[in-house]
């Protein structure tokens, strides 16, 4: 007989507390297979109970299934407590908290149990009233003035995944943070709380009492979107969307529509909802092979443009028809150009208003700042950071998110990104224009800002430790050619940036790299960017800009690549 790698204690008190019968049951098999001497059901039990799925500034994330290492009922009611204990332990009784979901597996049954907790604690719980993007769920915190929010999703991850983001507002946070995601210390005091529950059944559930939030709501946060689109500005484009099996086709739909944009046709085998998301291998509008279906509609139709968002709506990617007759999916950093620079000449009216973006996004957008007058911020990745840049009036992330309208929605947001591009699109055509021009006029003016991401996923996480720590040793000289002038470790922190880990490297000839673990996923990410300058902005000079920064990036990630071993 194997012997087994786990408490055997450990798991039956936890099948014994399990709230959940299908994980339950689970584990039981699990445990019976495993001291009948199968290795594979002793292995995944040790993973199962190798720790706790730890709670931070991301919330929850992780596979589902039953034991304290993966996403089930008893591992969120638990994180559910100790939000509520923290929530009560600042404010007392009366905490309102809005609640929302995604059409993942388990999804809305983990926003039910929250809405219980929350009500048997004191507090009252706005719970939404079906499937719906995680923008909504952003606004509803500041809509309903909200001391905190939740949105059961795990965004773009695979399909075996689920999560559990947490925001804070109303009387929990000072007024530039309201309606963001936790950030630390706040993390931490509730992880303190949720390691207090030492059993499920402990936790006090109220059977009803929860309020279900209205269509007013829906419709409020619709209406602020297509607001964002001034009456009659909306042209004849014709659009392809799709909503990669998530929740966000109706919502997206029903702004565009109500912003003028009637010419909308939705990819059917992607519009409804599906937790198993069947068309696609991984559920991110960035992966190769996601936007398959939308570029055969678009060319079956002739679309103009093509719209893309991620399961849960709070991202957007997009493609465009090229002169040579092609579709070509953008960069994100391309529609954070895009987008920066719409935003700029409207802020630029009033004289102020700050651009923001990540430390690991194009350098662009703060040339695009600085020529019209505008501050430019650069904070560490995630909206959490970029949301709370006081007095932003754009903020973006190179992982496809945008924040088009923080004062509202303080977080990236799918859906009126999706507007405001279709706005500039048609404001371009209106001038005989494609944003295609729009880039080259922004590349011409600026220099070409070529990237070129090197991701490394690996099973064992130690490697990521190691490649890190080689990167510190400074054996990282030169790459492509030329010597590096600038080493950061942003461990140390700055005045301007809290501590994370990540290395950033500058060379003489302007390349920079930013190489950071991943805060959701087991991968290495870096992020590489070259800057070729157009002579005299002349646009007949692009072309030939973009070979050569798209040549240089190439090289510096071949260098990278080979430092690293990957």
């Amino acid at each position: 007989m194997t012997s087994l790698t786990f408490d055997d204690a450990a798991v039956r008190a936890w099948i014994d507390d399990d709230p959940d019968p299908t994980t339950a049951q689970e584990l039981s098999d699990l445990l019976a297979a495993a001291e009948g001497g199968d290795e594979a059901a002793s292995a995944d039990l040790a993973d199962r109970f190798s720790g706790t799925l730890q709670f931070g500034t991301a919330g929850l994330r992780g596979a589902l299934g039953g034991g304290p290492n993966r996403m089930n009922r008893a591992v969120v009611m638990r994180a559910a407590a100790g939000l509520v204990a923290y929530l009560r332990n600042e404010i007392g009784d009366g905490f309102v908290v809005t609640i929302g979901y995604d059409a993942r597996y388990g999804s809305k049954q983990f926003a039910t149990d929250t809405a219980a907790i929350v009500t048997a604690a004191g507090g009252i719980a706005h719970l939404m009233p079906r499937t719906l993007p995680t923008p909504v769920l952003a606004f509803s915190v500041l809509d309903l003035d909200a001391d905190a929010g939740v949105m059961v999703t795990a965004s773009h991850n695979p399909p075996q995944d689920n999560g559990y983001k947490v925001y804070l507002g109303g009387r929990m946070v000072e007024a530039t943070a309201r309606g963001a995601q936790i950030v630390s210390p706040h993390d931490a005091r509730i992880a303190e709380q949720i390691a207090k529950v030492e059993r499920v059944a402990d936790i006090e559930r109220a059977e009803d009492g929860w309020h279900t939030i209205g269509e007013d709501l829906i419709d409020r946060y619709v209406a602020r979107v297509s607001s964002m689109v001034p009456q009659g500005r909306a042209g004849s484009l014709k659009v392809v969307l799709t909503a990669m099996h998530g929740v966000g086709a109706e919502t997206c739909m029903r702004a565009l529509t109500d912003a003028g944009f009637t010419d909308v046709h939705l990819v059917k085998e992607q519009a409804e909802p599906d937790p198993d998301f069947p068309t696609v291998n991984f559920p991110n509008p960035e992966e190769p092979g996601a936007l398959d279906l939308s570029f055969a509609l678009a060319k079956k139709i002739g679309a103009d443009l093509i719209i893309a968002n991620d399961p849960d709506a709070d991202r957007c990617s997009a493609a465009i028809p090229t002169r040579a007759g092609s579709w070509r999916q953008l960069s994100g950093d391309e529609v954070g150009q895009l987008l920066g620079e719409q935003a700029a000449r409207l802020a630029a009216a009033s004289g102020k208003g700050v651009l923001a973006c990540s430390i690991v996004s194009s350098r662009m957008l703060g040339a695009i700042a600085a020529s019209h007058g505008l501050t430019h911020a650069q904070t560490l990745t995630g909206f959490k950071w970029i949301s709370r840049v006081p007095g932003l009036t754009f903020g973006y992330e190179e992982a496809l998110g945008y924040c088009c309208d923080p004062n509202y929605v303080r977080d990236k947001d799918g859906i009126s990104a999706s507007v405001k591009l279709c706005l500039l699109a048609s404001d371009l055509a209106d001038r005989g224009l494609t944003l295609e021009d729009q880039l080259d006029q922004l590349s011409a003016r600026h220099g070409v800002h070529a990237t070129n991401p090197l991701t490394v996923r690996v099973k064992d996480l130690s490697l990521i430790a190691d490649a890190m720590a080689k990167l510190r040793t400074g054996g990282l000289t030169e790459l492509a050619g030329s010597p590096i002038v600038e080493t950061v470790d942003l461990a140390e922190g700055s005045e301007s940036l809290p501590p994370t880990d990540g290395m950033r490297f500058v060379t003489e000839a302007n390349d920079r790299v930013i190489v950071r673990p991943s805060g959701t996923e087991p991968k290495l990410k870096c992020y590489l960017e070259s800057v070729e300058p157009v002579p005299n902005q002349n646009l007949d000079l692009v072309p030939q800009a973009r070979e050569a920064a798209a040549r240089r990036v190439a090289q510096v990630k071949a260098d990278l690549a080979a430092f690293l071993g990957v």
